[in-house]
């Protein structure tokens, strides 16, 4: 293998490193979309995607209540349309976003809004597959009385442990001090009839056991309709809640939004690697406040800038400019007659055995590792191609995102990329 020309300190904590969040359900709150509909551009764009999302968002948005808004089938369409409607005008031009956003991530049906921003679906798109989503997942907490209950404090490993013994899933672990609990109703009380030593417990505005084996018969469905979806590949790190890791591939964030409505959310993974990556400004899309809340706990240092109301736009597009350093933004953001394949995690590379430049590997053909204290995963193809440069060299450390081979995509005879 050719000696390294890129080593993790390309993405050193020298350069401000912009990250982007989208909160999930729970954060919305009556009224919250007031605001934004005083404005003719915001008001339309909302009536589009309401079209597209069969609701009337501008309604539930203003003038319904907490308890209608709590409904799932309403809650998520409005929470991602609320990001999407924040997020088109952080910056003049979708590439000016690519090119400046270190980072992006969302917190549970946020993972549709970070999608949709980073272009691997699009606005449409991601407005059918939340409202199939929240329609699904709401039909199956219909079938028994379920909920959510954040555990605040107490030792981790015994909030883990009550959390076990009630038969309850850890669905969230949303870094240091949070952990949010989700099954039945019965056993949920029962933890709150014994709770962890200095622990505080707060029910949740969700109205079902979110990311649990409750919510198995909603990923039949959305896995059967991902079948249809054409995506695109992020152009910058986006991050998934399943591991925390970078997701290259745009038909691998799909497969992993689709099985993660039965999955727990690694909130805290996701907050690892921004770590690593040196985020220095965290700015959350509306309605904005629990993730920046939960980063300030986790990610001492970081700026962070809520992002809540249209009059605020100016100002976070300031903060956007201040932290969005090109130097440090994706590389994924490239010129597609090149392809880049990047790590997903921080750790140590490996090159698997007989792979070198010239060599033509096939979607899924192995690359290498990547390994640190918690785990080794194999880094593998997206695409189909042929390798034309190493960018590092077995040994060497590696950031989440960063490059780890170039390659030239293999082309059907149409010429298009396969």
């Amino acid at each position: 293998m050719a000696s390294s020309v890129t080593r993790a300190n390309i993405f050193g904590h020298s350069c401000a490193v912009l990250a982007i969040v989208a909160p999930g359900q729970g954060a919305q709150t009556p009224g919250f979309l007031g605001p934004w509909l005083t404005e003719p551009r915001f008001a339309d764009r909302l009536k589009w995607l309401s079209a597209v999302a069969g609701l009337d968002l501008a309604h539930y948005g203003t003038q319904a209540d907490a308890e209608t808004i709590r409904d799932t089938a309403i809650a998520q369409p409005l929470l991602v349309a609320a990001g999407l409607l924040a997020a088109l005008e952080l910056f003049p031009q979708p590439a000016d976003g690519f090119a400046r956003t270190g980072v992006a991530a969302g917190h549970s049906v946020g993972e549709i809004t970070a999608a949709a921003a980073v272009g691997v679906l699009s606005a449409e798109q991601a407005m059918v597959f939340v409202r199939e989503r929240g329609q699904q997942m709401a039909a199956a907490s219909a079938a028994r009385p379920t909920s959510m209950m954040a555990i605040v404090g107490g030792d981790q490993t015994e909030v883990l442990a009550a959390v076990e013994a009630h038969g309850l899933t850890a669905a969230n672990n949303n870094g240091s001090g949070q952990i949010v609990a989700a099954g039945t109703v019965e056993q949920l009380a029962a933890l709150q009839a014994n709770p962890p030593a200095r622990a505080r417990l707060i029910q949740l505005s969700v109205a079902g056991a979110f990311h649990t084996v409750h919510m198995k018969p909603a990923v039949a469905h959305l896995e059967q309709l991902s079948r249809a979806i054409t995506t695109h590949d992020p152009r910058t790190r986006l991050l998934s809640n399943a591991d925390g890791q970078v997701v290259q591939s745009g038909a691998e964030y799909l497969r992993r939004l689709v099985n993660q409505v039965a999955n727990p959310v690694r909130w805290d993974l996701c907050l690892q690697t921004m770590a690593d990556l040196g985020v220095t400004g965290l700015l959350e899309l509306p309605p904005a406040g629990t993730l920046a809340g939960i980063a300030k706990r986790n990610l001492k240092g970081v700026e962070l800038f809520s992002l809540n109301t249209p009059d605020q736009i100016p100002a976070a597009q300031e903060f956007a400019a201040k932290h969005g350093d090109t130097a440090s933004a994706s590389a994924q953001n490239s010129a597609m007659s090149w392809m880049l394949l990047v790590s997903p995690n921080k750790g140590e590379f490996a090159a698997a055995a007989g792979v070198d430049v010239g060599v033509q590997l096939d979607a899924g053909a192995p690359v290498g590792t990547v390994s640190n204290l918690r785990d080794t995963v194999t880094i593998s193809m997206s695409h189909p191609g042929t390798i034309t440069e190493w960018l590092v060299a077995d040994g060497d450390p590696v950031a989440p995102g960063q490059p780890l081979i170039r390659l030239y995509p293999t082309h059907d005879s149409t010429g298009a990329a396969s």
